[in-house]
């Protein structure tokens, strides 16, 4: 009998890099076809331009239509919440952002990043706070965007077809968050320490804080630039497995995992998410 497993989503921060055209990109190929190549390629990505401003409820639905039935998207949270309120008085903030459309990604909706900055320390109380106002199923987010303000009024995403669990996950990149007691609260709260490879530009968390493991693999030798070696990538994918089949698990509980690749400055990043997502389909037993 196969030992259980969780599953294993691989893919990119963003897809839309000028230099990755003519080279992951087939020449030719129109930008508009850019996603549904990555969908062919890899089973995931990542939403970053949502971190930096709404997108538009319209956006989320042509990203869904564009990619395989099992693809899923991780959304970055916006900055205005993370970097500008930082955290504080942010039910407003949230709630526009739930109603901008990351529900009309439907059964496509992965967990949802809040990358802090590196200036933001760990402040127990308010991560907290926050952390009780996430909204742990979809259902939850669409009671929350209901209260949106005026300036999302004609351009909404207020239904869902299915109440779904939503999972969300931190990146700090401050020292301060090595305290055991960061640890602690995203256990309380089931949030994802995100696992974070800067090439010694932040600091690396590697502790299972939740039932998902999320991984950001930023340049193993300089940040958002450098590709990963073959041995480099032969050892993530031996952690990747590791947390997948429980084995690298302090309860041996085996864990979703969720890769992306952001090393995207000279078009590294994709031909590094295929092949580490080859290396894990691949290996013996999967």
């Amino acid at each position: 009998m196969t030992p259980p497993r969780g599953r294993v989503w691989i893919g990119v921060s963003g897809w839309r890099y000028p230099s990755w055209r003519g080279d992951f990109y087939p020449r030719g190929l129109v930008q508009r076809r850019e996603l549904e190549h990555i969908g062919e390629h890899m089973s995931s990505a990542e939403i970053n331009g949502s971190f930096y401003s709404l997108q538009r409820p319209s956006s989320y639905v042509r990203w869904r239509e564009s990619v395989p039935d099992d693809f899923l998207f991780a959304v970055k949270a916006p900055r205005y919440i993370t970097h500008m309120l930082r955290l504080r008085s942010s039910g407003t903030a949230l709630a526009n952002f739930f109603a901008s459309g990351p529900l009309a990604l439907r059964a496509k909706l992965g967990p949802i990043l809040w990358q802090l900055p590196a200036r933001h320390p760990f402040e127990p109380g308010i991560l907290d706070a926050f952390m009780k106002s996430l909204p742990r199923t979809t259902g939850e987010a669409l009671d929350i965007a209901r209260g949106h303000d005026r300036r999302l009024e004609g351009r909404t995403a207020l239904e869902i077809d299915e109440d779904r669990q939503l999972r969300h996950s931190i990146e700090p990149r401050s020292e301060s968050f090595a305290d055991p007691a960061f640890a602690d609260l995203l256990r309380e709260h089931n949030v994802s320490l995100t696992v974070a490879d800067t090439a010694g530009t932040f600091p690396m968390f590697d502790e299972i804080t939740s039932d998902h493991v999320y991984v950001r693999l930023h340049g193993s030798q300089e940040l958002y630039l450098s590709g990963y070696t073959d041995e480099e990538l032969d050892d993530w994918a031996r952690r990747v497995r590791a947390w997948s089949d429980g084995s690298g698990s302090p309860d041996g509980v085996p864990r979703d995992v969720y890769v992306y690749f952001d090393n995207d400055g000279r078009g590294r990043a994709p031909h590094d998410a295929v092949a580490l997502e080859r290396r894990i389909r691949d290996a013996p037993g999967e």
